[in-house]
């Protein structure tokens, strides 16, 4: 039901993608969107990242934001509070399903790369090789942490999630050939169309995380606005109160959306949120 003033309540919860949302092309977060961000924060509601990105890729976030939120990971696999560098739980892929996904993966895209994400007990576990990959793995864009191993150590400690790139591919049509052979042995989503599919636990997903989130906060997830522009947030625009999409979001993401605002280089984010806190 809508207020008085005629907007919605106000969120007790805004949970945000990272790329190609909350930050610009040059990972930054606009002065515009840091401030309604503080707003709300200040005003007793809470921001929750929620991203493909692993807990390590979280602290160039936490300075644009000038503030620590709780971070949800890897597509809904680790939940990461970076006020404290401490990953509070984790879902993990064991090695017996990551080596069948890997024979699928090789059988349904030949020539593809496997890379797998691991997580510790915090963002910088030097006990724990946070990336690996094949040598034929090719990178979708740059990661300065990646550790090259043979194709059977890739698969041999469980995983928050494996990486399949095909660069001559896009990844929607890398999904759609993967899913009939994969069915429910693990979820399937991607962030980029640059030939790069993830593959996780079955069910685990943003919305699966958020409502990890929601539950540790005692907030009722029906009391939350999400924003995204990829496949992998499709399943929390569906979940949230209201699901906002970017302007620059993959036709999938708008479609699930209950409203498209701006890109992420026009404050879309700031946007919305200067409704409740501008």
């Amino acid at each position: 039901m809508e207020g008085v003033t005629g907007l919605p309540p106000k969120p007790e919860l805004v949970a945000t993608d990272v790329d190609g949302t909350l930050i610009d092309h040059d990972e930054r977060v606009s002065p515009r969107t840091r401030a309604v961000v503080g707003s709300l924060v200040s005003d007793g509601a809470s921001f929750v990242l929620a991203t493909g990105r692993p807990p390590r890729w979280i602290g160039r976030v936490v300075d644009e934001l000038g503030f620590a939120p709780l971070a949800v990971c890897g597509n809904g696999a680790v939940l990461y509070d970076s006020a404290t560098d401490r990953v509070l739980s984790s879902h993990a892929l064991d090695v017996p399903t990551l080596a069948e996904l890997a024979e699928l993966a090789e059988r349904a895209l030949p020539g593809c790369g496997l890379a797998t994400e691991r997580v510790g007990e915090s963002a910088h576990d030097a006990v724990t090789p946070q990336f690996v990959s094949s040598p034929t793995y090719e990178h979708a864009w740059l990661n300065p942490d990646d550790t090259v191993v043979s194709h059977a150590e890739v698969i041999d400690s469980p995983a928050i999630k494996m990486l399949v790139r095909l660069s001559s591919a896009r990844s929607s049509d890398m999904r759609d050939a993967l899913a009939p052979l994969i069915g429910d042995r693990a979820e399937i989503t991607f962030s980029t169309e640059h030939g790069l599919i993830e593959l996780s636990v079955p069910r685990v997903t943003k919305a699966s995380g958020l409502l990890e989130v929601a539950a540790r906060l005692g907030i009722d997830p029906g009391a939350t606005v999400a924003f995204g522009d990829m496949p992998n947030d499709v399943p929390m625009l569906q979940l949230a109160r209201h699901g906002v999409a970017m302007g620059n979001g993959h036709p999938d993401a708008i479609a699930a959306a209950d409203e498209v605002t701006a890109t992420n280089v026009e404050h879309g984010v700031a946007r919305i949120l200067e409704r409740w806190w501008g």
